[in-house]
């Protein structure tokens, strides 16, 4: 089951003062269903640049969409399982339900089944736990603290820990890397 994750949106109310839109457990959390464990929750998505700071409708309530749209920004926290023995994660249902326009590659899945890349730049925070970012070319322990910027590059999120491993993502559409 999903850690719950709190979330508080500002808005503006009919007189244009600031107020507290969403004080809740983000609505939008989903299991991953072909990676038994893991999750994604979103808390806000924006579909334009400059982002609309108008109107109260709740933007994390859509479908999964693992690349923001063009000039689009997604805010979500993703939980990464710890790796048991015998555990297989379907890559084909877990990026499905992403709604990914980057499917892992076969040539990819000697490093980890779910070696991927997005058409965005992501900054990452590790909020709690630990694990490794794989990459094609060498891999990085990560632990609570940890800041990544993730730059339209093929890699892979992989948890020897044995505790699960929370990830505050904001995703930024980008122009596609080679």
């Amino acid at each position: 089951m999903l850690q719950k994750i709190r979330r508080i949106v500002t808005g503006h109310n009919a007189e244009g003062r600031a107020t507290i839109l969403f004080n809740d457990h983000a609505p939008n959390a989903n299991e991953l269903k072909g990676w038994p464990g893991a999750g994604v929750t979103e808390l806000w998505v924006t579909d334009e640049a400059p982002a609309d700071n108008l109107g109260n409708k709740d933007r994390s309530l859509r479908p999964l969409r693992h690349d923001p749209v063009a000039l689009g920004t997604i805010f979500r926290v993703v939980e990464v399982p710890p790796e048991q023995p015998g555990t297989t994660i379907d890559t084909a249902s877990t990026f499905g339900q992403l709604g990914s326009t980057h499917k892992p590659k076969a040539e990819d899945s000697a490093k980890h089944p779910t070696m991927h890349k997005t058409d965005s730049i992501d900054y990452l925070v590790v909020i709690s736990g630990e694990m490794m970012m794989v990459m094609e070319e060498g891999e990085v322990r990560l632990q609570a603290g940890d800041c990544i910027v993730q730059r339209g590059t093929n890699h892979a999120w992989v948890n020897r820990s044995g505790k699960p491993c929370l990830l505050a993502a904001v995703l930024v559409d980008a122009k596609p890397a080679p």
